[in-house]
């Protein structure tokens, strides 16, 4: 609808309704009923109907113009481009005794620890040979044991740098290691 000088208006989004003093160009100048003068675009206010009541406000209501106003151009989400790194999928070693052998009757501790420690050096030779970039060692909490063995492993290798993996996804038992291709292992 046309808002014209003198007609009552109230605003869409606060509770502010009053008479239109003056037109510039899409700024109205509105006072209210205790003589308060404000400023607002003309799409920010309707024209109040003399009846009150919703029936003859939809009715009297231009719905071409507020179909164009609720479609005005919407930006397009442009999708982000992800890392590769991101995507690609971590090479997983897990060193807890029960997946690396069927059964560990008659083998002591020192067994199990010299087991753990040879696959992660298999392992962690295997990436660097098919230049996997990251791997990931879970091997517990424990006391700690495995975990010093494998960081004095992991610091002969000069292209290696290890350290505590995303707390999120494998909490306290796991060690990240990323291994650089440019340098001498």
């Amino acid at each position: 609808m046309k808002i014209n000088v003198g007609d009552k208006v109230e605003t869409i989004d606060d509770n502010i309704s009053g008479i239109v003093k003056t037109i510039n160009d899409n700024t109205i100048l509105i006072e209210d009923d205790n003589g308060f003068e404000f400023k607002f675009e003309a799409k920010e206010l309707i024209v109040s109907t003399q009846k009150n009541n919703l029936e003859s406000a939809v009715y009297s209501s231009d719905i071409e113009a507020i179909k164009r106003e609720k479609e005005e151009v919407k930006r397009h989400k442009i999708p982000k481009v992800k890392p590769k790194e991101r995507n690609a999928p971590v090479f997983e070693v897990d060193l807890h005794i029960h997946q690396l052998t069927a059964s560990t009757r008659n083998m002591t501790s020192f067994d199990m620890l010299n087991l753990q420690v040879d696959t992660a050096r298999r392992q962690l030779e295997f990436a660097i040979r098919k230049r996997i970039p990251k791997i990931v060692f879970i091997h517990g909490v424990g006391e700690g044991v495995l975990k010093q063995e494998l960081e004095t492993l992991f610091s002969r290798y000069n292209n290696v740098k290890y350290y505590d993996a995303d707390y999120k996804t494998y909490g306290l038992g796991a060690t990240e290691l990323r291994i650089f291709q440019n340098i001498e292992p």
